[in-house]
């Protein structure tokens, strides 16, 4: 079922991913599943439809990865939870939250058994942003039995194998135990 949302000019809706295969004289490309990065595509001049950003455009989004959270679920969702919970500050306007996005997703699958995963917007959240003092975007830090678990506190964007690392190494940690 497909769900709309607007903000502003654009029109948000979530709708299943088909699978896509694009042939060109030079190069056949398969794309059997998408990062779970923002798909757009775009009516420009109200009269093309065509995939991609450009100025004037209307934009259809599709997100799926992490859930985002607000100030008012923080405390039933992160400190309260019985598993270990990585949350990702971050901003709309941020580009190198945009960069870690597709990492974050991809851990969002890999440690679900391990790890729950929430995003809380920057802009929206400011007591939170305030309390836990987060200065730099984007900022990941896991959470486990109510409390920040000590040097799990990451800022700026990492490549996904960064981010397995450094949540290998939490989830070993003797905080974790």
């Amino acid at each position: 079922m497909a769900t709309l949302t607007t903000s502003n000019s654009t029109i948000f809706t979530q709708l299943p991913i088909p699978t896509v295969r694009a042939t060109s004289r030079t190069a056949n490309c398969s794309i059997s599943q998408l990062a779970c990065r923002n798909l757009s595509i775009g009516i420009r001049s109200g009269r093309k439809l065509g995939f991609g950003i450009g100025f004037g455009a209307k934009r259809f989004g599709i997100r799926c990865g992490v859930t985002e959270i607000d100030e008012t679920q923080f405390s039933e969702l992160v400190l309260k939870s019985e598993k270990a919970v990585l949350v990702e500050f971050v901003a709309t306007w941020c580009g190198p939250c945009r960069l870690i996005s597709p990492a974050v997703d991809w851990a969002t699958e890999e440690y679900k058994d391990k790890v729950k995963i929430y995003k809380i917007d920057h802009d929206k959240n400011p007591e939170l942003i305030e309390k836990y003092k987060v200065y730099g975007l984007p900022t990941l830090i896991l959470f486990k039995d109510g409390k920040e678990v000590p040097e799990s506190r990451s800022e700026g964007a990492m490549t996904k194998k960064k981010l397995k690392d450094h949540l290998d190494g939490l989830l070993k940690s003797k905080a974790m135990t």
